[in-house]
């Protein structure tokens, strides 16, 4: 897919960040309002916001919302048209993590993450497309993962709920580009944003022995390596607004070393194998 233009103006754009109170939305919040944009921060709780919100004077505004509350999405996205005229940027970031076997995930803990990764951003897509379609401008950034590119034992619902945002975002980005509508999919790597503490990443209800060698290392390796990463959120933050205002926004963008690593090693193999199998993958069709 080709590169995309990018319409926003940094310096009086309006954001709408979900899960802004930690991690990326918080650092991706301090960036925006220190290039002179507004902020609505999109939290649970927005109480946590208040000395924030004073300290910005106007310019960081928290509002209420679970994104799993779907039905809240074209509230808020009212709301905030209401206070300020436009969304120039919608930011789906709130998200956690989950480790644990395919055979260990419980239908309800799939569901809750489909509803919190997916189900959710797509609500407020498409309750903030009908402005964005009108201004013929806005961007939509969808805070994904490299293991929205690829996956491995013990994090597979997880990258189900993220695989599954990057198929509806690279189709949507075909769609709304004649509208001057940019998305922008990010896949971080490890970074120190919290991900990795005790309350944002959980493991599966169920724990079977027989998974213990493959997924055993990661369940306690992703928990101790909480404030150890190698990843800068502040400098994540950079990179993301660096790409909207790029003058072709790229449709993905991996941050760190790890992700451009491991993505590209993976794509490597998905092309080997490709190779590998041509030839079979080419004989089904019928006879001339």
């Amino acid at each position: 897919m080709p590169a995309q233009d990018t319409p926003t103006t940094p310096g009086d754009r309006i954001w709408l960040i979900t899960g802004a109170s930690s991690g990326f939305g918080r650092t991706l919040a301090e960036a925006a309002l220190a290039a002179g944009d507004t902020v609505v921060a999109a939290v649970r709780r927005p109480a946590a916001l208040a000395d924030d919100a004073a300290a910005h004077a106007g310019r960081l505004v928290p509002v209420a919302l679970d994104v799993a509350d779907t039905a809240r999405a074209a509230e808020v996205v009212a709301e905030v048209v209401d206070r300020f005229g436009r969304i120039d940027v919608l930011v789906n970031n709130a998200g956690r993590g989950l480790v644990g076997a395919v055979e260990e995930t419980s239908d309800a803990e799939l569901r809750d993450l489909m509803d919190l990764h997916f189900f959710g951003p797509a609500a407020l897509v498409r309750a903030v497309l009908p402005h964005m379609r009108a201004q013929k401008s806005g961007a939509v950034v969808q805070m994904s993962s490299m293991g929205g590119r690829l996956s491995f034992p013990g994090v597979g619902a997880y990258s189900a709920t993220k695989f599954a945002l990057e198929g509806l975002t690279e189709a949507l980005a075909g769609e709304v580009a004649a509208h001057g509508i940019t998305c922008l999919i990010v896949e971080p790597g490890a970074f120190r944003t919290g991900f990795a503490g005790a309350g944002a990443l959980r493991s599966t209800a169920t724990v079977l022995p027989a998974y213990e060698d493959t997924v055993g290392g990661v369940r306690t390796g992703l928990a101790d390596s909480d404030g150890t990463q190698p990843g800068d959120p502040v400098r994540a933050a950079e990179a993301i607004l660096t790409a909207l205002d790029a003058d072709h926004t790229p449709l993905r963008l991996a941050l760190g070393d790890d992700a451009v690593d491991a993505i590209r090693a993976h794509a490597d193999a998905e092309r080997a194998e490709l190779n590998a199998w041509e030839d079979v993958s080419r004989s089904t069709a019928y006879d001339a």
